[in-house]
């Protein structure tokens, strides 16, 4: 079984993907990590942002592994363990926009298809366009949504408890402008695929959307059997 989870930032598609990965045994996939593993090669070759060329270089030649269970995923970038490094606000802000370059998405599309493709046991995938392009048929499709300030303001306060410095009104300024690059890239923008699942989290507490997953992956494995 694959499934997608496809959403805007701060929507909770990671926190529930790796819970439902873990509910049904599944692999977990965090697509959005891979393209931070790439930002993060883009800085540490120092290499500028808009140098097109040299940034899809990188992206080819980087050698990224997604190793462990969902609640432990470890991501490892050319050998070496940068689950931490990954999750800073630079590379963040870097991956949001190396995630616009075209030739960037198609390596890591091909990249996630292989992973997905080659799991024993099924997977569970999330990023930003997971049910519209990477699995378009994907057996069940969810997209997580909420409204701006109900992300950022779990975007803030989950950077609070990590240590790191930023205020409300900056995480929110970041979300929307974040939003902004991914419905209007040209490659692969944010949409909901047509026979997406779409549930509105902005008054939902994880438990809640969660029953909600859960009822439509049951409701698909009993229609199908």
């Amino acid at each position: 079984m694959i499934i997608a989870i496809d959403g805007p930032s701060g929507a909770g598609k990671s926190t529930l993907g790796k819970m439902l990965a873990k509910n049904l045994d599944l692999l977990y996939l965090d697509t959005g990590a891979m393209y931070r593993a790439v930002a993060l090669a883009v800085i540490q070759h120092d290499v500028a942002l808009n140098d097109r060329k040299k940034v899809v270089n990188i992206a080819e030649n980087a050698k990224i592994e997604l190793i462990g269970e969902p609640d432990s995923l470890k991501v490892f970038l050319d050998g070496k363990d940068v689950t931490t490094e990954i999750r800073t606000l630079e590379v963040a802000q870097s991956a949001s926009v190396v995630s616009t370059v075209s030739e960037v998405r198609r390596i890591m599309v091909e990249h996630q298809r292989s992973l997905g493709e080659n799991s024993a046991k099924g997977c569970v995938l999330e990023g930003r366009d997971i049910g519209s392009v990477v699995f378009p048929h994907a057996d069940i499709k969810f997209f997580l949504t909420a409204k701006p300030e109900a992300r950022a303001r779990r975007r803030f306060e989950e950077d609070k408890t990590k240590g790191r410095i930023s205020t409300y009104d900056q995480t929110l300024a970041e979300i929307n402008e974040r939003d902004e690059r991914d419905v209007s890239r040209e490659d692969s923008p944010l949409t909901i695929a047509e026979d997406a699942v779409v549930i509105d989290t902005s008054e939902l507490d994880l438990s809640e959307v969660f029953e909600q997953m859960i009822a439509a992956v049951r409701e698909k494995k009993s229609a199908s059997a």
